[in-house]
């Protein structure tokens, strides 16, 4: 990322970039820096926009060679074609050969394959950038600068709660902060009671509620809050897959708090904040580490079952949870 920033800044561009990796905000982000940085910002005449998997890249490598017009640079930009994971042989061997010194083609990829021909030769002649999902020390300081600015204050402990209640992806981050900015004006400092107020919570957290209500035995009101996430119009796929990751984290925790570590290292080994891992350890206590290890070969038996169409998806979901909160 510091690479691409140094391109822009002293403004030397590669021929090519292909920005990949899970983390949405980022990608977009610096696809429009890019963009700005290279073609003034009502230059249509040298922009071109390709989206989609039918993307003609005869079409693409004939503009590529095409001078800009009254400009220094021509920009294409291809997004989420999936050649940066299936690959396309034409591209790899056009960019391989060289890119016309006047075209800067920028790739905006959700995911990428180091295998394929067109990576190799992307990052031999360009530059590859991967945007994975930021830590909590970074997301901290990226929400916390972003404060400063609008003048706000938080404290570490109801920073904590923040993230735990809106997740790590930088677009939700993003957007529940303009809520909250908004929520306290005339205030400078945000509260836990503003972030309860106004914040979505995530769908992460709702699982975390029901799976307490299971360990309690409580399997009615599990039931109910798995019919209010079904109106919402979750993915029973989606349901299943964050029940059987809670269980995994539950059992890691398990195993370290067995090994006499404590919160902070646990939190440290796990990439989770000690605030979250303190949320954990009293759930964790709920199940014995048995109980665990069934719940999750329920869970694989649960998928395996839907996909070979046993049962429906909704139904699935519904049995598993009525077993593992006997």
């Amino acid at each position: 990322m510091q690479q691409l920033l140094n391109d822009i800044k002293n403004e030397s561009y590669k021929s090519v970039y292909l920005l990949y990796g899970e983390e949405a905000y980022l990608r977009l982000q610096y696809k429009q820096k890019l963009k700005e940085a290279i073609l003034p910002e009502d230059d249509a005449m040298n922009y071109s926009y390709y989206q989609g998997k039918d993307v003609n890249v005869g079409e693409v490598i004939d503009l590529s060679e095409t001078m800009p017009f009254l400009a220094d640079k021509r920009v294409i930009i291809l997004e989420n074609t999936g050649f940066a994971k299936d690959g396309n042989d034409a591209l790899a061997e056009y960019i391989a050969g060289g890119v016309s010194d006047s075209s800067v083609i920028i790739m905006v990829e959700q995911s990428a394959d180091k295998r394929t021909k067109l990576f190799k030769a992307i990052d031999k002649a360009g530059r590859c950038v991967n945007f994975e999902t930021q830590n909590d020390d970074t997301l901290k300081r990226w929400i916390l600068g972003r404060l400063k600015r609008e003048g706000k204050q938080i404290t570490g402990h109801t920073l904590d709660i923040f993230l735990e209640t809106v997740g790590t992806d930088m677009y939700s981050i993003s957007m529940e902060l303009e809520k909250l900015i908004a929520y306290t004006m005339g205030r400078d400092v945000i509260s836990e009671a503003d972030i309860g107020a106004v914040c979505c919570v995530r769908l992460s957290n709702r699982i975390f509620d029901m799976i307490a209500k299971i360990g309690l035995k409580k399997g009615s009101e599990a039931i109910k809050m798995y019919h209010e996430l079904l109106a919402m119009k979750e993915s029973p796929f989606g349901i299943l897959a964050l029940i059987e990751r809670q269980f995994t984290q539950m059992l890691q925790i398990d195993d370290m708090l067995k090994s006499r570590l404590n919160q902070k290292e646990i939190a440290s080994k796990m990439g989770m904040s000690p605030y979250i891992v303190g949320k954990y350890i009293p759930q964790v206590k709920q199940f014995t580490y048995k109980e665990m290890r069934d719940i999750l070969e329920a869970c694989a038996e649960t998928d395996h079952n839907v996909k070979r169409g046993i049962m429906g998806a909704e139904l699935g979901v519904e049995l598993l949870i009525i077993e593992i909160s006997r």
